[in-house]
């Protein structure tokens, strides 16, 4: 880079003096300073130009060529730029990265301007405001979210305020609660592309992802904040700004009157889409994007941590963030992408409320019983679009001919939809039967519109079909009709000329001529008018040629206009049906889901769980639904388990070796009871099971290298956080407690972590450890039981049955797994070695052996008085006061 450009570098269009640019890089700073955390994209002609630092950015980012331009006196300046037809890819990387862009518009031609072209921001796109296809992932929502906080939430229970919309489906949401760890579980569900948080200090449109935890209050790091001004947020005006913009007299039919941070967000949210979205809202309203907020309670759903939903891999998988793998992957069999975000919404938020999930099981219930319903259903959804986000660009105004044909194919098909489940018996297949005519009616009036195939842009004509419009009809007939004078002339010319090669061509330079080659131009008669002379030939232009030219590129232009004249009329008349749209894609959104899970259930022999208001965790033969499908047919080994009901235990203590699949079978039980809280059917022979409140898993953990923590004291974060959070209605998943310390100090936890678990919490446990001195709290607390993977051990190896059964093991087989991974003979025989010894002299866990024996003599000491104990060193462990 040039010296210039160096210094060129550390000019900023904020600080620039205005004096020493020309008019129009004037109005590029004045705009520059009314969205200075935004880039703006500077439209001229067929490119967006960047300048100052904003070009640096982009040609950055982008790996895109820098360039200058003049800008007056202040000298050349640096710029980049990207085509106008290729901007939504270009934007979809920058705002991957995390930017804001201001996107300003020529608002006139710039042959019809008087002195500078007039342009406008019409509207700025952030991580949270994305409408375009081509920047959103389809089977994902791009959530935009809002938080106010009553008071600092390091302070316990400190309340807090959520509101969280999906502006390309109309989803809104608002919730209120209180402490640190439930917002972060809700932000960890959501993932949401951009939060706002209003502070002192608030920037606008300052997107930021905080690497100082101290900078937003303990916020998680990993998201896009939005610092914003406090007023929007303020009770009185964010009040007002929800009954204005719906129109309502009150929020008591919210339901959040009475949630006075959850409206605060609200306010706060629908301010911020004002400004970045100002061309939609001035022309349509805001209520045309986003429905009415509803509003929720965490406690309506299965509350999962990010650890339980790392580890149980419900999205992605725990190695490689791959989609593939993960619960998800094996689940989504819908047909829409619509159908795809409300599986993954289900995922991430099981149910609590009996009856939905009851509902959910009738639907695919019957679908199962009528295969014949279950094949012509899918062939009938595979043929729709994504209505929910149809609903919202033709709503916003912004649909092109393209995504108003889709939304027209769509809506036809609804009589034919709702012919097919005519006779259907479950209530959410009969939520299709009823079909609002009008949108039906729409569909067809789309159909007999618009052309099937017309072209992306909506100036350049092809839209319209014939006999739509008496008018336009007129003037495609008066082109057609020059256009045939036209294609008749090269035969008349010749006759006329005597020149067999005369040619009538076209180009956009100099419109229609004719062409002779320069061997015949002494041929040409008196009317031909010379217009360039090439190589090889001569091209020339008559009168009645150049008048029959002008009456078809004026006649083009009207059909042009007329066509889009007719596209907006079709288009506005599609928006005001937008919220019924939106419901009946939600209905379909969720057919297409259970239609889904139903054919998992068919391929992978899935079974209707029974739902119960207790305890009980019964569940006969299960498998775990991912490692079977990865598997071929019929090797993955089923399980069963037991825990939680008056015949069960409330804790199982697994032992068993390293590989013999006890994580597995621990992951398991936590996504069986996940698909049943979902509506899903189970893998396994059959399941009872009692709704959960939460479910806890702690397997396996890394270093946390940002915070400096060590893998043990991870461990020991998240098992504090289940032993405080846990409830006798929890699910709790334990792998290795205790392992990543000393031996002693690794027992003497996870023992005590098992016994507050069991007489403490009473949640329903399993507890894998290779701690076999634990397998005496089954003699010591009636609520535990001990169960082991079992292996076959032969003489020189061991086979892995992967059967769970009753009884604790007693040895690891560490050795042999060392030695089936490859290490040295010598290293195998040493170990054995020394294992040998530690195992002759190790009293680890004799105290805890000697616990049951010693309470059973206490108990009857009179009657039987104890002999004298062999063991000096050992003394008995007291059990937590409630049972000991």
């Amino acid at each position: 880079m040039s010296s210039s450009s160096s210094a060129a570098e550390t000019w900023d269009a904020l600080t620039v003096d205005p004096a020493l640019l020309t008019p129009m890089m004037q109005h590029y700073v004045e705009l520059k300073r009314q969205y200075p955390q935004a880039i703006l994209l500077y439209r001229l002609g067929d490119f967006y130009e960047m300048f100052f630092q904003d070009a640096y950015i982009v040609s950055r980012e982008l790996e895109l060529v820098l360039t200058g331009r003049e800008g007056g006196a202040i000298g050349r300046i640096p710029m980049c730029g990207v085509p106008h037809h290729a901007f939504e890819r270009y934007a979809a990387q920058l705002v991957a990265k995390g930017y804001a862009l201001a996107v300003c518009e020529q608002m006139e031609p710039a042959d019809q301007a008087k002195g500078l072209v007039r342009r406008e921001v019409t509207r700025v796109i952030t991580p949270g405001t994305v409408l375009e296809e081509e920047l959103l992932k389809a089977r994902q929502n791009n959530y935009l979210a809002a938080i106010v906080r009553l008071k600092d939430l390091r302070q316990p229970d400190s309340p807090w305020g959520l509101a969280y919309a999906d502006i390309s489906t109309g989803e809104f949401w608002v919730c209120q609660s209180a402490g640190a760890e439930k917002l972060e579980q809700e932000l960890a569900r959501l993932q949401p592309a951009e939060v706002l948080l209003p502070v002192e200090d608030g920037l606008g449109l300052n997107l930021v992802r905080p690497r100082d935890p101290q900078a937003l209050l303990d916020l998680p790091g990993q998201y896009g904040y939005t610092l914003r001004p406090p007023e929007p947020f303020e009770l009185s005006v964010a009040r007002a700004n929800l009954l204005q913009t719906y129109r309502l007299g009150s929020l008591e039919g919210l339901g959040c009157a009475g949630l006075p941070l959850a409206i605060r967000a609200a306010g706060g949210l629908l301010q911020y889409l004002e400004e970045t979205q100002k061309n939609l809202i001035q022309e349509k309203g805001l209520h045309c994007l986003l429905q009415p907020p509803r509003t929720y309670q965490l406690t309506d759903y299965l509350m999962l941590d990010p650890q339980t939903r790392r580890n149980l891999e419900l999205t992605q998988t725990i190695r490689e963030g791959a989609f593939a793998g993960s619960l998800l992957w094996v689940l989504d069999q819908s047909r829409t992408a619509m159908g795809g975000r409300a599986l993954r919404r289900w995922l991430l938020q099981p149910l609590r409320d009996p009856e939905p999930i009851q509902a959910r099981q009738d639907t695919i219930q019957e679908l199962l019983d009528h295969p014949s319903l279950r094949t012509r259903l899918g062939s009938l959804l595979d043929s729709l679009y994504d209505l929910e986000r149809l609903a919202n660009r033709v709503g916003s105004g912004t649909a092109n001919p393209r995504e108003l044909v889709a939304l027209g194919s769509s809506l036809s098909k609804l009589p034919d939809l709702a012919d097919l489940v005519a006779d259907a018996q479950a209530p959410l297949l009969q939520s299709l039967q009823r079909v609002d005519p009008a949108l039906s009616d729409l569909g067809r009036l789309i159909e007999r519109t618009l052309l099937p195939s017309p072209p992306p842009l909506l100036t350049e004509g092809g839209l319209i079909q014939a006999g739509v419009d008496s008018e336009l009809d007129r003037l495609r007939q008066q082109v057609e009709q020059d256009r045939q004078w036209i294609a008749n002339l090269e035969k008349i010319e010749r006759e006329r000329t005597g020149i067999p090669t005369l040619k009538v061509g076209f180009n956009k330079a100099f419109g229609y001529y004719l062409s002779i080659s320069r061997a015949k131009a002494h041929q040409v008669p008196d009317n031909y008018i010379r217009k360039q002379t090439l190589t090889n030939e001569e091209r020339f232009i008559t009168p009645e040629l150049k008048e029959k030219e002008a009456r078809i590129l004026t006649a083009q232009t009207e059909i042009n206009q007329r066509e889009y004249e007719l596209f907006l009329q079709l288009r506005l008349q599609a928006g005001s049906q937008a919220e019924p749209i939106r419901q009946v894609a939600q209905t379909i959104a969720t057919i297409d889901a259970l239609l889904g899970l139903a054919e998992v259930a068919v391929q992978q022999g899935y079974s209707r769980p029974k739902i119960t208001r207790d305890r009980r965790l019964w569940i006969e033969q299960g498998r775990h639904p991912v490692v079977e499908k990865s598997l071929p047919s019929g090797l993955f080994v089923a399980n069963s388990v037991r825990l939680g009901s008056p015949e069960g235990p409330d804790l199982m203590v697994l032992t068993g070796p390293n590989m013999s699949g006890k994580s597995t079978y621990l992951r398991q039980i936590g996504l069986i009871q996940i698909l049943a809280q979902m509506g899903s059917f189970v893998p396994a022979e059959r399941a009872e099971l009692g709704l959960c409140d939460r479910i806890f898993t702690r397997i396996g953990a890394v270093d946390d290298l940002a915070t400096g923590q060590s893998t043990f004291m991870v461990e020991m974060n998240e098992t504090a956080n289940i032993l405080n959070h846990a409830t006798e209605h929890s699910l709790v998943l334990l792998d290795e407690i205790g392992r990543g310390t000393a031996t002693f100090d690794g027992l003497s936890i996870a023992w005590a972590v098992a016994e507050y678990l069991a007489t403490q919490v009473r949640a329903r446990t399993l507890f894998a450890t290779h701690y076999h001195e634990m397998n005496q709290l089954e003699t010591l607390l009636p609520n535990v039981a001990n169960f082991q993977v079992v292996v076959k051990e032969l003489e020189d190896r061991i086979i892995f049955l992967h059967q769970v059964q009753a009884g604790g093991a007693d040895r690891s087989y560490g050795i042999e797994v060392g030695r089936m991974a490859g290490l040295p003979k010598p290293v195998i025989k040493r170990a054995k070695q020394v294992l040998e010894l530690v195992e002759k002299h190790s009293r680890i866990g004799l105290g805890l052996r000697n616990q049951g024996r010693n309470q059973e003599r206490a108990q009857g000491a009179k009657k039987n008085p104890p002999e004298q104990e062999q063991n000096p060193s050992t003394e008995q462990l007291p059990i937590f006061p409630d049972i000991g």
